[in-house]
């Protein structure tokens, strides 16, 4: 069971180490690849967390996956985690630098999501207008692609959504047709 609050403090203790060290760039695209081999292999992810499998041969996978891809500081947070038996909470230890390092540099994500691609002239006016809207300086555009939303996008940045979909909007069509006699009602 995930444990945010383990996962921020170890998140902080590897920065506190890598700033210490100047090592904090160099491990944080190590979190990033960690974050990608994590998102993009879901039996990676049941690996570290599986009781069953014993510890020595989580680390002798986990040389394999990052074998000369990561710092010495990244390699000995990972035997780290799993001399300690914490490597199951490694993919919210990942997520909870990320945010640190993004706080640390004034970085907001936000996270646009299109029912279709868009170009990256639009990316670029979208990321404008939530700078200027918003009253930021640095921003990291997420763009995902739902083909459920069938149009227009939902925008999520700092604990604020808009949803401007068509999906929302059939929603809301919905609930009002579920409700009785709302039509009723406001005609009199």
């Amino acid at each position: 069971m995930p444990n945010p609050r383990l996962a921020t403090r170890y998140a902080k203790s590897l920065i506190d180490l890598s700033v210490e060290r100047n090592q904090l760039e160099a491990v944080f695209s190590d979190m990033q690849f960690l974050q990608q081999v994590a998102k993009a292999s879901r039996e990676f992810v049941n690996l570290l967390r599986s009781p069953i499998v014993a510890a020595d041969k989580k680390q002798s996978i986990i040389d394999a996956i990052v074998k000369n891809k990561i710092s010495d500081l990244t390699d000995a947070f990972l035997r780290l985690l799993i001399t300690k038996g914490r490597e199951g909470d490694m993919p919210e230890m990942i997520t909870a630098f990320i945010d640190q390092y993004n706080a640390i540099k004034g970085i907001h994500q936000v996270k646009l999501v299109t029912a279709t691609t868009i170009s990256a002239e639009l990316k670029n006016a979208i990321v404008a207008k939530v700078k200027k809207e918003a009253n930021l300086k640095n921003v990291e555009l997420e763009a995902i692609v739902d083909n459920n939303l069938i149009g227009g996008f939902v925008l999520e940045f700092n604990n604020n959504l808009v949803d401007a979909s068509i999906l929302r909007d059939l929603k809301d069509i919905s609930k009002q047709f579920k409700e009785r006699n709302v039509f009723v009602q406001n005609i009199r």
